[in-house]
């Protein structure tokens, strides 16, 4: 609970802040049903269908979001229709020159029957040809050891019509020590399985297909294979396939 009035309080100061200045605020709510939860290539919803939704709004430079998962059927932890994780988001993004961009901000993940923690990020995007991305995140609040997490990544999307665009992307990853690259189930065992060598990679696609000016269906597709003996001993190959639905705004 202290966790969520800090966000809270945090989001209000940036708001009053930026409200001396010329506000425009841009955002989207969002709302996806996916075949399962997959998250650093951690399946953690035993393949069982998951709904999930957020909310995030944008200010000079500002961001401010919410995330939650739900589950669609049940699973040996939670019940269809439970609530069982929701992230706080809060980060700031600026041009350091045109060819670099730097975002940095904190998660706050509240986790339904595991203890909840934070971890900060910094990323550098260079602004050119699939726009290369090297970010770091740090479990500052639960780590015991190094808590580092790192992902190399490119994008690129093209456009085949005024009412369609595709997207592609790719991504390594590296863990460092960081309990956040196991499942939930392995964080709360006595044994240590953290580790420190490549944890996976990442290939999606995905379509956004404009119906409106503000509402967008996104069916998407991507692949995760872990790049390690360690990791091989984490997570498995996994497909993750959905759609989901977006509704953008500006005030």
């Amino acid at each position: 609970m202290k966790i969520i009035k800090l966000c809270v309080l945090a989001a209000l100061l940036c708001l009053s802040v930026t409200n001396a200045w010329a506000l425009d605020v841009e955002g989207s709510a969002n709302l996806g049903v996916f075949d399962k939860y997959l998250w650093r290539g951690i399946n953690l919803s035993e393949s069982r269908a998951v709904t999930q939704g957020s909310l995030e709004a944008s200010a000079n430079g500002f961001t401010l979001g919410a995330w939650g998962n739900a589950q669609l059927r049940d699973n040996s932890a939670y019940d269809a229709w439970e609530v069982n994780e929701v992230d706080l988001t809060l980060g700031y993004s600026f041009d350091v020159t045109d060819l670099f961009s730097v975002s940095v901000g904190n998660i706050t993940y509240i986790l339904k029957d595991i203890e909840d923690t934070n971890e900060a990020y910094a990323g550098v995007t260079v602004n050119t040809l699939l726009s290369p991305t090297l970010t770091v995140y740090y479990d500052w609040d639960k780590a015991e050891e190094d808590g580092l997490f790192y992902t190399a990544a490119i994008s690129h999307t093209f456009e085949p019509c005024a009412h369609a665009a595709v997207n592609l992307s790719a991504l390594v990853s590296y863990n460092d020590e960081s309990d956040y690259s196991i499942s939930y189930y392995d964080r709360e065992a006595d044994e240590d399985k953290s580790y420190s060598h490549w944890h996976n990679y990442e290939l999606s696609a995905s379509a956004d297909i404009k119906v409106t000016e503000q509402l967008t269906i996104t069916p998407s597709l991507l692949y995760s294979s872990p790049l390690s003996n360690e990791a091989k001993k984490a997570i498995d190959s996994e497909w993750l396939a959905g759609v989901n639905l977006s509704y953008s705004f500006a005030f």
